[in-house]
């Protein structure tokens, strides 16, 4: 039997825009520490390393070093903090469920993949009514790495039934395209996301800038494969 299609998902900046909810997060422990807030214009591209690394970037803005244990203390204030207000602004990306639905037709299967905490990560989708979509849902503690390194990519896939050579990875940044090609899996780079380096410069094997074209997408780079 082959193994079923399965398309698996970056989510922050890719399936859900949560830079809102991300951002206000970030200038609440940044307020506890008397620094300015960051603007949500100018954050948005912090976001995608994880929220270390987010905070670590906050402090960077006002000049501000910080200790590793200084790091470690606002993170838990900051997760506690974004625990509680997970999705009071984070919204699906316009046209998401349609192409769901659409590829859910078409026997595709979906995960997700992220370098969030994977308890967070299924809060906010069970927050939006998403998480009974994904096969798996999978975060940069669930297997004691994050992306890029492949490990995280090709044991999500095998967590949601699926194998690498029946896979498709859908993000907008770096360590996206960087975790499918140490994977050896084609990526499809989405326009609307957060990463500092436009995603058309990171050559991802198809680019789309709306959700709504994801299906033939999808459906191209499958082709492709399959003739290869």
């Amino acid at each position: 039997m082959s193994s079923p299609r399965i398309v698996v998902f970056d989510l922050d900046g890719t399936l859900v825009d949560t830079a809102p909810d991300l951002i206000n997060a970030l200038n609440f422990v940044l307020d506890r520490e008397g620094l300015p807030p960051v603007p949500l214009h100018a954050a948005r591209n912090m976001i995608g390393q994880g929220a270390r690394k987010l905070i670590e970037r906050g402090l960077e803005v006002d000049g501000r070093a910080a200790s590793a244990a200084d790091i470690t203390r606002l993170l838990a204030d900051f997760i506690d903090y974004y625990a509680a207000n997970i999705a009071v602004a984070s919204r699906p990306f316009e046209g998401l469920e349609s192409a769901l639905d659409q590829l859910s037709a078409r026997g595709f299967r979906f995960a997700v993949c992220t370098n969030k905490l994977e308890w967070l990560s299924k809060l906010l989708l069970d927050e939006l009514g998403l998480s009974a979509r994904f096969a798996a849902i999978c975060g940069a503690d669930t297997f004691g790495v994050s992306k890029p390194d492949p490990v995280i990519l090709r044991e999500t896939i095998a967590r949601a039934g699926g194998h690498p050579s029946a896979a498709i990875m859908v993000g907008d940044a770096g360590p996206d395209i960087g975790v499918a090609r140490r994977a050896g899996i084609p990526v499809i780079g989405v326009e609307f996301g957060y990463t500092e380096v436009p995603i058309a410069d990171l050559e991802p094997d198809l680019l789309i800038s709306r959700m709504r074209d994801l299906p033939d997408a999808v459906e191209r780079l499958t082709s492709l494969r399959n003739r290869s």
